[in-house]
């Protein structure tokens, strides 16, 4: 690819720390670019302008890295958790005093709101946080002895090198919550940003370098995904491996891992169901409903992409629904709007296909259904009522801001009809019965399910779904098992 030259005033020069900005992968404690010199360019979704160029490694040169983890790594276990609580801090700690550079590097590649890419640094530092605090937890277990004589104990350490895929939707929070579980527990990592946002992931890597992350211990390889990731999920070395992404992708990557056993985080595909019965508080549901469909502009895996209303409010939510969704602004990132625009042309074209499907099949649009006057990669926030199951966005995940409508009739109807796809990360339920908030709780298949409320995700619980959106669980204690291999040690004092 043909160098560009920014222009003089270039967006990214806003940076009060323009040191942030690095156009080289980092492996080994040392930033390196290709070497033949290949890069991959960076633009801004809101208007398709240039942004910079990052190093696109080849698949030998991303192989190094594992090399370079795997040679760290001795150094990194072997230190005293303290001290790699302490440096987890430290890192942390770096976030936030940089957290207006890194929104604005966030908002210029992804396009989120600016409100929203604070969120997610704010969100992003508190797997740091948590996990640093984490690291100090004794990896010890005393067990009672089942033999005379002996002494029996249970120990955790950590698998080794540890690789990281992230999505281009979350480029900072899925970075820090799989690297501060891996690297709590001992492991040194290899990461993988998306090409459409690499700049977030490799400010943090500045950051875990002033932080004094020892060289190797935290790698960050850009380039092409499938150059990149295919020799991770080949090399022995690597013994976990966490992807954030498509069920699809997903799958390629367990059959890639197969032959090395690795183990294996994956936090796949997400097709939210939103069940609202007649007796709920209609104000919240609606405010609720805005927030769990069109935040991160609906390009996110917990987006709620089916809404199921009890018929006698089916009306009601839909005219304050569409109302509600109406006065969503939208406009570039940097002006802070309710909905930016979406990564690519592919993701706007699937918007289309879908309100198109929806009202092939006889969906009626409330509001929005088209392109928006913003730019090429805006869309219209949509509202769709009286969508049949059989329409394609009650089967795929939109990835975007279009919602779907449907009545349902009785609570074992809708819980059939909510459970009816490969899916299952987060279910929303909104009702005011106590004993169907049980019932409905224990019944939807999904890993997650939030009641009354749309906000859930935090460090502390552990984050995951059910059937074919995910293997095991990020976030909480348990997002470090993943990370630690069990060993068993009786010893004999006879």
């Amino acid at each position: 690819m043909t160098q560009q030259t920014p222009l003089p005033k270039s967006a990214l020069a806003q940076l009060a720390d323009p040191r942030l900005v690095r156009q080289f992968s980092y492996i080994g404690g040392k930033w390196c670019g290709a070497a033949n010199g290949d890069t991959l360019a960076v633009t801004n979704p809101a208007d398709g302008s240039w942004l910079g160029e990052v190093a696109s490694l080849s698949a030998e040169e991303s192989a190094a890295a594992v090399d370079a983890a795997h040679d760290a790594f001795a150094t990194w276990s072997g230190l005293l958790p303290q001290e790699r609580s302490r440096l987890l801090r430290r890192w942390f700690e770096l976030m936030m005093a940089h957290k207006e550079d890194l929104a604005l590097i966030m908002t210029l590649e992804q396009g989120k709101p600016i409100s929203e890419a604070r969120g997610e640094i704010d969100y992003a530092a508190s797997f740091l946080e948590f996990y640093g605090e984490e690291a100090k937890r004794p990896n010890i277990e005393g067990v009672t002895s089942h033999l005379p004589d002996a002494e029996v104990e249970i120990w955790r350490e950590p698998v080794g090198v540890a690789a990281l895929i992230t999505p281009w939707n979350f480029p900072s929070a899925m970075l820090t919550r799989k690297a501060g579980a891996a690297m709590a527990a001992g492991c040194t990592v290899v990461a993988h940003p998306s090409g459409e946002t690499p700049f977030s992931a490799l400010a943090l890597a500045e950051l875990a370098e002033r932080a004094g992350i020892p060289g190797g211990a935290f790698n960050v390889v850009t380039g092409r995904a499938g150059t990149v990731v295919e020799p991770w999920t080949r090399a022995r070395r690597v013994r976990a491996l966490s992807f954030t992404g498509s069920t699809e992708i997903g799958r390629l990557l367990y059959r890639q891992s197969a032959d090395t056993v690795k183990r294996l985080v994956m936090e796949l595909g997400g097709h939210a169901p939103f069940l609202l019965f007649a007796d709920a508080d209609m104000d919240q549901a609606v405010e609720e409903a805005v927030k769990a469909k069109f935040a991160t502009s609906g390009q996110d895996c917990l987006g709620a992409n089916r809404f199921y209303v009890e018929r006698p409010v089916y009306d009601a939510f839909c005219r304050r629904f569409a109302a509600a969704t109406e006065r969503l602004s939208v406009a570039s990132g940097l002006d802070d709007p309710d909905i930016g625009p979406l990564m690519n042309e592919k993701a706007v074209a699937k918007q289309e296909e879908h309100v198109a499907d929806a009202r092939a099949r006889g969906a009626r649009v409330l509001t929005g259904g088209a392109r928006h006057a913003a730019g090429p990669l805006f869309f219209q926030p949509t509202v769709l009522a009286d969508v049949p199951d059989a329409a394609l966005i009650m089967h795929e995940e939109t990835f975007g801001p279009v919602a779907a409508i449907t009545p349902f009739d009785t609570e074992e109807e809708v819980l059939a009809r909510a459970n009816d796809t490969e899916y299952g990360l987060v279910a929303y339920l909104h009702t005011m019965d106590p004993r169907r908030i049980y019932r409905a709780s224990r019944s939807l298949e999904y890993g997650m399910v939030a009641v009354n409320r749309t906000k859930v995700t935090g460090a502390p619980i552990p984050f995951g779904g059910y059937k074919q959106s995910g293997i095991n669980r990020e976030g909480a204690r348990l997002g470090m098992e993943a990370f630690t291999e069990v060993k068993y040690v009786c010893r004999d004092w006879a």
